[in-house]
């Protein structure tokens, strides 16, 4: 994959700069050999094919973009595809900073957007080296028409063979939580405008002034000083934000929250059958995240991934305490973006259910 010139405008970041040390720390994982290689083509095509069918039976959501396609990367290219999506992501936050005056252009000079390239390229390389799949709905290239699940060949094979996975199921495993994300926005015709325009908005706010970002950090030092950690809730994205874009990272939240716990759900259930390793994956992939110490703890904390990982627990809380109480009630999420649970609402579904449950679905 080439890096194709697939955002227009300022770029925030010198992305080349970003993708040379993605590709520079991919060389310390272990090459895969020609054969594993195909091998895991073969599986993922199958995998992900199959996996659409039991995540359709399982929740009613059909694509119109198509069918599903799996793409098997190294390293090197799951960062370039990112660099690709964060390009596009975040160019209307280029365009409106160099809109904004001077300070908006500083963010914008060469010596600033190299600072980031450094940035976004060791944190991403960190990130490969831990990630198994991904459903990406802005791959290079401009396929808008439903995007690509990306598998990491040998973040996959590694675990397999450090804990004895059958590669079958647990190549299946893996592809029912992506397959489950793109049926989410490849089957709910608002969802992908719904999701671009939280980023748009909480990435197009400008420079936090001087007084904000002391403030942030006032109140950092409080909450550390009382015992409580100031990057808990939101990372370092959180901890400077204005009240609106605070007010825009609670609304991501809370869709994240929901889509991962769907998402977690789904595989469980889709996969009953024919993934009987399913329990010990995800006990092996639980006691993995909460080994996590020192500067890659830290890494977490910082990119907000720490308390991604508890609103994933309680997404998943959340679907079944509707699901106990209702059963059908929870397919009205996908009605509108009104349906959506609030952030509150995820931590007490009972409030979701008691507002959804009174709504009048609208006549098809």
């Amino acid at each position: 994959m080439g890096m194709a010139e697939d955002a227009s405008g300022p770029e925030l970041a010198a992305w080349d700069v970003a993708l040379r040390i993605g590709r520079e720390a991919s060389r310390f994982a272990t090459p895969l050999d020609a054969r594993t290689r195909r091998r895991l083509d073969v599986d993922f095509d199958e995998a992900t094919a199959r996996a659409e069918e039991l995540v359709e039976a399982a929740t009613g959501l059909r694509s119109t973009a198509g069918r599903a396609r799996g793409l098997v990367v190294d390293r090197a290219g799951w960062v370039e595809a990112n660099i690709g999506s964060l390009r596009r992501l975040l160019a209307p936050a280029g365009r409106a900073l160099a809109q904004s005056g001077p300070a908006g252009r500083g963010v914008l000079s060469p010596a600033t957007r190299a600072a980031a390239g450094v940035e976004f390229g060791v944190l991403l390389s960190w990130m490969s080296s831990r990630v198994l799949g991904q459903y990406d709905l802005m791959p290079l290239g401009g396929d808008e028409s439903g995007g690509f699940v990306y598998y990491v060949g040998p973040n996959v094979v590694a675990l397999e063979r450090l804990h004895g996975f059958s590669p079958r199921e647990f190549r299946l495993w893996i592809a029912l939580h992506e397959v489950t994300h793109r049926l989410q926005f490849t089957g709910v015709p608002w969802m992908r405008e719904y999701f671009l325009g939280i980023v748009e908005r909480g990435t197009s706010f400008g420079v936090p002034d001087v007084r904000t970002v002391l403030e942030s950090l006032r109140r950092a030092a409080t909450e550390a000083w009382e015992g409580r950690n100031p990057l808990a809730e939101g990372g370092v994205v959180g901890l400077i934000a204005s009240s609106d874009q605070l007010v825009t990272l609670r609304e991501a939240q809370a869709l994240m929250s929901l889509l991962e716990g769907h998402g977690e759900f789904v595989m469980s259930r889709a996969g009953a059958g024919e993934v009987t390793g399913a329990p010990r994956f995800a006990a092996v992939l639980a006691a993995r995240r909460a080994r996590a110490k020192g500067l890659v703890k830290l890494v977490q904390q910082a990119l907000g991934l720490e308390a991604k990982l508890r609103q994933y627990s309680a997404g998943r809380r959340f679907i079944e305490a509707v699901e106990a109480d209702g059963g059908e009630l929870f397919s009205r999420v996908w009605e509108s973006p009104e349906m959506l649970p609030t952030l509150e609402e995820i931590g007490a579904p009972e409030r979701w259910i008691a507002r959804v449950g009174g709504v009048t679905a609208p006549s098809s």
